[in-house]
């Protein structure tokens, strides 16, 4: 039966038919739905954890329960978990446990473009890398099967196109799940990794890799197409579609399994072609390898700039048909289209690239193929905002307005850092902003140090931090941003929700209460509506003239949510504006600038988009004028 499913779907798919029992993760794109795709089937249990390396552990202890497993994260997920990820590679397991792990080329979403296949192989771990959603519904389903068969974790490697893209997949039915067993099986020689046990696993390991390596030489993971020899194409992943499109006539060797990598068939494979390349995305980690094992590839007649890169297609970004091929023509493996001489357009368009890649010179066209006139189109820059009526917004503005060092690090109250609000100084990975913070004060820095978080970061990795900063007594003043969800990869509960990933009602984890817990003075910690600008810049100012920690928790639901919606009020502007420009300074793309200019100033009015104002009244609170109207008195008009 085949369903249209994205590579996300077709994983979520594969783990239930592949009888696992128990998911977890934390939200991080390009992964987050494939526990939301998992959650809904039957006889299954699915979880939001509070950060990666909890959920690999979640993971971990139902593999040596004995019921099939798996983990998900984003590529610097597994970073947050590698602690983990080593020791499970060291212990191995009793029942299936796979580790997603969705890589982001081009920084889509993330502040790194990391590339885990070498965490795999650092792990001494069994990497796939699927080039489409069958692939990521098959490799699924076959790493289940390598993870029993040779007891290790294994490592799936989707990116964000394959993560992202649907495509028609044959799924099959839920396989006879392994029986509970009876008891926990204690077994400290396997399980408890004291030095003199871990030293007995560690050749176990290495032997390991040796039976995977030789099972990669023959696994129907790895393809040979032959289709001639004058060019082959050893390639992996999504870049294996760009290959067959861009060289279709060209025999590939298509890696499903890219650690350990089949030896003696690329040499086999090497053997039967004139040219060999390599074509993959991201860093050079199946070609390095090739070249180390003594196999020759084509050596363009100039290489690029970057050191230690790759010798053909770029290092950086991803990789897509018109790259694929215009780096085949630098690299003299495509012959350029002959150009041929006609009349310049009227458009005056210069030197570009055509929608095949194919890099044309102005008034130039090819006789392979046409391409339609274009016209110059003058696109509005789109700056990256806060949403209308987004909680986090007044923090920013009075942060931005006292003029103090504020670090931060991901999530939606990143974009603080972007202009009119501009009050960000640093944006770290996950739960970085408190101890930058505090590192930032201890060096000296005479200026009071804030760090802001959100109240899934610091469920994530927040709370070591806060009480590192109590404990050593630096001059931290810390806001946790609480929009009552995980809001950048799209409202997924968290522990201060009160509710779970299969919307189970659950303990309220009351952040006050977290932060009361550690040990910070009473005074010292205050809970603030988001919206009450005036209380905000009170609070600040006060513990900013005073020494040691402070917290102040500001809190309303985000703006997007459907309880928060239903409350839309939009708010108006009255006669009273005379364009002073200060309501444009909180960043809100629900006002805009009037084509009306007041008549003393010459300045534009201000004007409320009442499509897109949420009547947060924010705006209202800051207008010296009291020019906008608040929305008991909008509802009065």
């Amino acid at each position: 039966m085949k369903r249209l499913l994205s590579g996300n779907e077709a994983i979520a798919r594969a783990a239930w038919e592949a009888g696992a029992v128990v998911g977890a993760g934390y939200p991080g794109t390009p992964s987050t739905e494939i526990l939301e795709a998992f959650a809904p089937y039957p006889d299954v249990y699915a979880e939001w954890s509070p950060n990666e390396k909890v959920a690999l552990d979640v993971a971990i202890g139902s593999a040596i329960a004995g019921r099939r497993a798996f983990a998900t994260m984003k590529h610097v997920g597994l970073n947050v978990a590698m602690d983990s990820f080593w020791s499970v590679s060291m212990t191995g397991v009793e029942a299936g446990l796979v580790v997603v792990s969705a890589d982001d080329p081009s920084l889509h979403s993330s502040q790194n473009e990391q590339d885990n296949r070498f965490l795999a192989r650092w792990a001494r771990v069994p990497c796939l890398d699927p080039a489409d959603s069958q692939d990521s519904h098959d490799f699924m389903v076959a790493a289940f099967d390598l993870s029993e068969r040779f007891d290790t974790p294994v490592l799936l490697r989707p990116t964000t196109r394959v993560c992202h893209t649907s495509s028609p997949v044959e799924v099959g039915e839920i396989r006879n799940r392994r029986p509970v067993p009876d008891t926990y099986v204690r077994n400290l020689a396997k399980y408890d990794m004291a030095p003199a046990n871990a030293r007995a696993r560690r050749p176990v390991i290495e032997h390991r890799v040796e039976a995977l390596a030789d099972y990669a030489e023959s696994s129907p993971l790895n393809r040979v197409e032959m289709r001639g020899t004058r060019l082959g194409i050893v390639t992996s992943g999504v870049a294996y579609a760009y290959a067959r499109e861009v060289f279709p006539d060209a025999s590939t060797l298509k890696l499903g399994m890219v650690y350990p990598l089949p030896r003696a068939l690329i040499a086999d494979f090497a053997a039967q072609v004139d040219t060999l390349i390599v074509l993959e995305e991201l860093d050079p980690f199946v070609e390095d390898q090739v070249r180390l094992m003594g196999i020759r590839l084509h050596e363009p007649p100039t290489r690029p700039t970057y050191p230690h890169t790759k010798s053909i297609f770029p290092l950086m970004g991803e990789l897509d048909p018109a790259v694929v091929r215009t780096s085949a023509i630098t690299a003299g493996l495509l012959e350029a289209p002959a150009l041929t001489s006609v009349a310049t357009t009227a458009n005056g368009f210069g030197n570009g690239v055509a929608a095949n890649g194919i890099p044309y010179a102005a008034g130039g066209t090819s006789p392979s193929f046409r391409t339609l006139p274009l016209t110059p189109v003058e696109v509005a820059p789109r700056p990256p905002v806060l949403c209308p009526g987004c909680p986090h917004r007044s923090s920013f503005y009075v942060l931005h307005k006292l003029g103090v060092t504020v670090n931060g690090d991901i999530g939606c109250y990143t974009l603080g850092m972007a202009k009119p609000l501009d009050a960000l100084h640093t944006a770290g990975c996950m739960g970085a902003s408190i101890a930058v913070a505090h590192g930032g004060s201890v060096a000296g820095d005479p200026g009071r140090h804030v760090a802001v978080i959100g109240d899934s970061t610091f469920f994530h990795s927040g709370i070591p931090a806060l009480l590192n900063v109590l404990y050593n007594r630096s001059n931290v003043v810390t806001i946790i941003m609480d929009n009552r969800i995980t809001g950048m990869t799209g409202h997924q509960d968290n522990p201060g929700t009160g509710h779970t990933l299969q919307r189970q009602e659950t303990v309220e984890v009351d952040i006050e209460g977290v932060v009361r817990s550690l040990g910070f003075p009473p005074d010292k910690v205050r809970t603030i509506s988001s919206y009450d600008v005036k209380a905000l810049e009170k609070q600040l100012k006060t513990w900013l003239k005073e020494d040691g920690p402070a917290v102040l928790i500001t809190q309303e639901e985000c703006a997007l949510l459907p309880t928060a919606k239903a409350a839309y009020l939009p708010l108006a502007v009255t006669d009273a504006c005379n364009g002073c420009t200060i309501c444009f300074r909180i960043g809100c793309p629900a006002i805009l600038q009037s084509d009306e200019l007041d008549a003393r100033t010459q300045r534009p009015l201000a004007l409320i988009d009442q499509v897109m104002c949420t009547g947060c009244e924010i705006c209202a609170q800051v207008c010296p004028r009291d020019a906008i109207l608040f929305r008991e008195q909008v509802a009065h008009v």
